[in-house]
């Protein structure tokens, strides 16, 4: 259908290279995109750079190898995201760093430098991969429910701050979709007994789900949409009584 595309769009996402970030590589390459991918380790695409978003040398490579290719960016996806399921009182010394660094404090330092191609690109936007724990407790821990939390806000402010340059910043908030990062979780009888209790739809999502709805927030077809969290729970946080 016409505009239901993005033929020509400039994009990057970070933990590109497996689950939901894979799934949006080839989502936005499917509808046209040119896509760069970021992970802490290379993968083979020739599109892919080797660095860690929580630091400001892995930052300064994703920049540098952006600007090594285009002269602007239209769109980027904060997808890498990590977890360490521990009760609040329960974490080392360091660990809920790893998880806000990863979640929250890595790809925000990364919007801050990837701004000005951004001003430059073509309906520039950005979207954010939340969680429905920025929302309710899921059991997925308090570090990371903080971390998404914050995400969705930074989400919100810098769509007001961004609008003036034309920049769109949304956030989708999955529940559990089948990835690596859930596996260890979803493998146990019991807990995907009690998450599919807990989602009317009973199923978990799958990554291309995620992927379509990340690639809707990019279109044009969305261009009066920002400062939005677009859920994707399978009915979870409509669930009452």
């Amino acid at each position: 259908m016409p505009g239901w595309d993005l033929n020509g769009r400039r994009a990057l996402v970070t933990g590109g290279t497996r689950g939901i970030g894979a799934a949006t590589v080839a989502e936005l390459r499917d509808l046209g995109a040119d896509v760069m991918l970021a992970a802490r380790t290379h993968h083979g695409d020739p599109a892919c750079i080797a660095a860690d978003i929580t630091t400001a040398e892995g930052r300064a490579r994703i920049v540098d190898a952006v600007q090594g290719r285009w002269d602007a960016l239209d769109i980027v996806v904060n997808n890498a995201g990590t977890n360490i399921r521990k009760p609040w009182t329960h974490l080392a010394p360091g660990e809920q760093e790893v998880v806000m660094g990863t979640n929250l404090l890595g790809p925000a330092e990364l919007l801050r430098a990837l701004h000005p191609l951004l001003v430059q690109g073509h309906a520039p936007c950005v979207v954010n991969v939340a969680s429905v724990a920025g929302f309710v407790d899921v059991g997925s821990g308090a570090a990371y429910a903080l971390s998404k939390a914050a995400l969705l806000q930074l989400t919100r402010s810098l769509a007001v701050e961004w609008a003036a340059d034309g920049i769109r910043v949304n956030a989708v908030a999955p529940w559990y979709i089948r990835t690596p990062l859930t596996a260890p979780v979803l493998s146990q009888p019991d807990r995907l007994e009690r998450i599919l209790a807990r989602t009317p739809m009973k199923r978990v999502g799958e990554p291309s789900e995620i992927a379509a709805a990340i690639a809707f927030l990019c279109m044009d077809k969305a261009s009066y949409i920002t400062g939005h969290c677009l859920v994707a729970d399978g009915g979870l946080l409509s669930l009452g009584l």
